[in-house]
């Protein structure tokens, strides 16, 4: 069996975990002999066990035992990889868990997830399985508060679950975790996990979005399927998602987004048979069957949300694309137009960081 492996975006997470303690984590990185600079590449992954003695030296150093909890504080949903962007088009938290549970192995494949829906509400289980190296509690907290603060960062409003189980026995200093979770706490319980209302769970998110989740969906499915391979095509097409509505975008921005120089960036694609020009167009006209398909989208925001700064333009691309025009496209789909509404603000932009 190969060794199990955790994403660079998670482990980027665990850094500023650490940072918040004032570690040097460059420091623990090279004494541990990992890359720190892979961190950067969103593709990179780390071996599971690396993390084990991660935070084994952080707890080390810092004499914080509860030191995973800081994880909550640098929650976005870029700490997920790909699935976040999907987990913030859900309808609803308990749809993006269900995500969450099906998209875990691209986050880091040490970890098990189940979302369950009993009498008591829903219940997110946790299951962390070490390498060779048996894991640490750290780890599996650090889970915990991660996705407390996540429905947080969703919702737009705290969400207090019924109950927080923890596997580790109780710690001499219980106040961390109650300030982390402000929930009753059951510690050494058979697994570890959050026990949600139902409510809370099937609440309407503020940032849900239909045709991003479907997108975001096929996104993580890709990464999913090719698990193994460093694609930059799937990355090019999800920054791009987050970029249209921000205007035309530049082949510039997009390489900074990526960490890569122009050069690099178009040497991978052209190794994966496509180029930037391509892309752009390509997931914009994808990006278009959704919104049109949607009654409540207008095609002047259909086409300020695909980028387009001149709705002309927009016009063009669409006949040449569908050979046909935008309103003939919706009439055939059966979709009645949107009445004009200039105060809508496109759903699929990503919150300010």
């Amino acid at each position: 069996m190969s060794e199990r492996t955790t994403s660079a975006s998670w482990a980027s997470g665990i850094v500023k975990a650490l940072e918040l303690e004032g570690l040097d984590c460059p420091a623990m990185f090279k004494q541990l002999g990992l890359d720190f600079a892979a961190l950067d590449d969103p593709d990179a992954r780390f071996p599971q066990d690396a993390m084990t003695r991660l935070w084994q030296l952080a707890v080390e150093l810092s004499g914080n035992e509860a030191i995973g909890l800081n994880m909550a504080r640098v929650v976005r949903p870029a700490s997920f990889h790909v699935v976040g962007y999907a987990l913030m088009s859900s309808r609803t938290l308990a749809e993006g868990f269900e995500r969450l549970v099906r998209y875990q192995r691209i986050i880091a494949e040490s970890s098990d997830l189940s979302f369950t829906l009993g009498p008591e509400g829903y219940s997110l289980i946790l299951t962390v399985h070490g390498d060779h190296l048996p894991p640490t509690r750290h780890s599996a907290e650090a889970s915990l508060a991660c996705a407390l603060a996540l429905c947080k960062w969703l919702s737009g409003r705290p969400v207090q679950p019924r109950r927080v189980l923890v596997q580790g026995p109780q710690p001499k200093d219980i106040e961390p975790y109650k300030v982390a979770f402000h929930s009753p706490l059951v510690f050494g319980a058979p697994h570890d996990a959050l026990v949600f209302e139902r409510a809370d769970m099937e609440a309407p998110l503020p940032t849900a979005n239909e045709a991003m989740a479907i997108l975001h969906d096929r996104f993580a499915g890709e990464y999913l399927a090719r698990f193994s391979e460093s694609r930059v095509t799937h990355r090019v097409r999800q920054v791009l998602c987050r970029i249209l509505p921000q205007g035309e975008p530049k082949r510039e921005t997009l390489a900074q987004a990526l960490h890569l120089s122009q050069r690099t960036l178009q040497r991978r694609l052209q190794e994966e048979g496509t180029s930037f020009q391509a892309l752009l167009d390509d997931t914009r006209r994808e990006l278009a069957e959704q919104y049109l398909a949607q009654p409540g989208m207008t095609l002047l925001e259909t086409a300020y949300l695909l980028g387009f700064a001149d709705p002309s333009n927009f016009y063009r691309a669409f006949r040449r694309w569908f050979d046909e025009t935008p309103s003939e496209y919706r009439a055939r789909l059966g979709a009645e137009p949107a009445e004009v509404n200039a105060a809508r603000m496109p759903a699929c932009t990503t919150p300010a960081r």
